[in-house]
């Protein structure tokens, strides 16, 4: 029970950092009321981080044979750069052979401070899909330039193994 209680917390969480502040001017606005949460992808710019041994694969517990790796994804570029950027949005490209219901948990700080904290399933039966496009804002980061790691894992009872991670500066 303790652990649906854990998991309800952090999809709610989630659903509320989902286009968090995108517009000013309707940022109390209810987030399922955006044009474009479900809307499809206008610009796949590739890739601008790709995981390499080391960086966003990692060897892990499931033994010599599996394997994973996560990869940074613009999804929204406002500015055009191909890079990420405050008001952006991203997604990833998840692979492993560890589990079927891989996720990916994204933070970024300002300064030490987490201004931006988002998670997502990456699996066929995930409930919120839209949740896997994530805008690089929220209401604790209004501007400016901030560090981001997004890490990949999987529920594994009392566990929460890391499979894979990517840091990245996301520009003002």
């Amino acid at each position: 029970m303790r652990w649906l209680v854990i998991l309800a917390s952090v999809v709610v969480m989630a659903a509320s950092s989902v286009n968090c502040s995108r517009d000013r001017a309707n940022s109390a606005s209810d987030i399922f009321s955006s044009p474009n949460i479900l809307a499809p992808s206008t610009m796949h710019a590739p890739a601008t981080h790709v995981a390499t041994e080391g960086e966003g694969v990692r060897k892990k517990p499931g033994g010599a044979n599996s394997s994973s790796s996560l990869t940074l994804v613009m999804h929204a570029d406002t500015n055009g750069n191909g890079l990420p950027d405050w008001g952006d949005t991203v997604t990833f490209n998840v692979s492993t052979t560890e589990t079927t219901e891989p996720h990916v948990d994204l933070t970024c700080s300002q300064n030490g401070v987490i201004v931006y904290w988002a998670t997502t399933g990456y699996f066929e039966s995930y409930l919120w899909p839209w949740t896997q496009f994530m805008t690089l804002s929220s209401t604790a980061w209004q501007g400016g330039a901030a560090e981001c790691t997004a890490e990949l894992y999987y529920f594994g009872g009392r566990r929460m193994p890391v499979l894979a991670s990517i840091s990245f500066t996301a520009g003002p």
